[in-house]
C-alpha cells in the first residue's frame, strides 16, 4: 500500500497545483478511472480500478536510451506504413514526452517534426501546434507518444490535424495499455502492449 499512498499523494499534489483529472491522469500514466479513486478513496474507499502504472524514467534520463526506443519505434513505423502501402511527411510529437521520441524518429525517417500540445480541460481549448516547427496542414503525418491510456489524446489530435486538412496515417507510441489497435480508424503500434487481465 506504500506505492499506492505515494502515488496518491502525487496526484492530490498536482491536483492542488490545478491539474484537471485527465491531466493528472496523463502525466502519472494512469487512467483517468484510477486517478479519480485515487483522489476520493479516503471517502469512498473500495478497491481500485484495474489499471497497470508505467514508468520509464530509466529510459527517459538518458537520449541514448530514448535514442534506442525511438529506432525501434521507427523500425515498427517503418514497417506498418510498408504493410500498408503508404508514407509520412511528417512526425508528430505529443508534449511533453512524445516529443523527443518523434524528433529523433524524424531524424531516423528523414521527415519534418511537427509538435502538438494536447488541449486542456480546465481551459476549456483544443490542442496547439507549435509554429516553431512544421505544420500538419495538408499532410500526411505520423504520430508518436509515450503511453496510451484511454486513447483520447491521439484522437484529439487526429481531430486538430483533419480541421488542418491533414492526415494522420499511423499512430506508434511506447506501451499500449489497451485492447485498441486502432484510434478513430487511425492504426496503433506499440513498442510493448501492457493491460490487466
Amino acid at each position: 500500500m506504500k506505492d499506492v499512498n505515494a502515488i496518491a499523494k502525487k496526484a492530490l499534489d498536482y491536483k492542488e497545483k490545478g491539474l484537471s483529472e485527465k491531466e493528472i491522469a496523463d502525466e502519472l500514466h494512469l487512467s483517468p478511472e484510477t486517478v479519480t479513486w485515487l483522489l476520493t478513496r479516503g471517502v469512498k474507499g473500495g478497491e481500485p480500478p484495474k489499471d497497470v502504472k508505467i514508468g520509464w524514467r530509466s529510459i527517459g534520463v538518458y537520449g541514448n536510451r530514448i535514442g534506442f526506443m525511438a529506432a525501434a519505434m521507427s523500425d515498427i513505423a517503418l514497417e506498418e506504413m510498408e504493410k500498408r502501402q503508404m508514407d509520412a511527411d511528417g512526425v508528430i510529437g505529443v508534449a511533453i514526452n512524445g516529443i523527443p521520441l518523434a524528433a529523433l524518429i524524424s531524424e531516423e525517417l528523414g521527415k519534418e517534426l511537427i509538435i502538438y500540445r494536447p488541449g486542456q480541460e480546465r481551459h476549456g481549448k483544443g490542442g496547439a501546434f507549435s509554429s516553431n516547427y512544421a505544420s500538419p496542414q495538408g499532410k500526411k503525418v505520423l504520430i508518436v507518444d509515450d503511453v496510451v491510456s484511454t486513447g483520447d489524446t491521439i484522437k484529439a489530435a487526429i481531430s486538430d490535424v483533419h480541421e488542418l486538412g491533414g492526415t494522420i496515417v499511423l499512430a506508434v507510441v511506447l506501451v499500449n495499455k489497451t485492447a485498441l489497435d486502432e484510434l478513430a480508424g487511425v492504426p496503433l503500434r506499440a513498442l510493448i502492449r501492457a493491460r490487466s487481465i
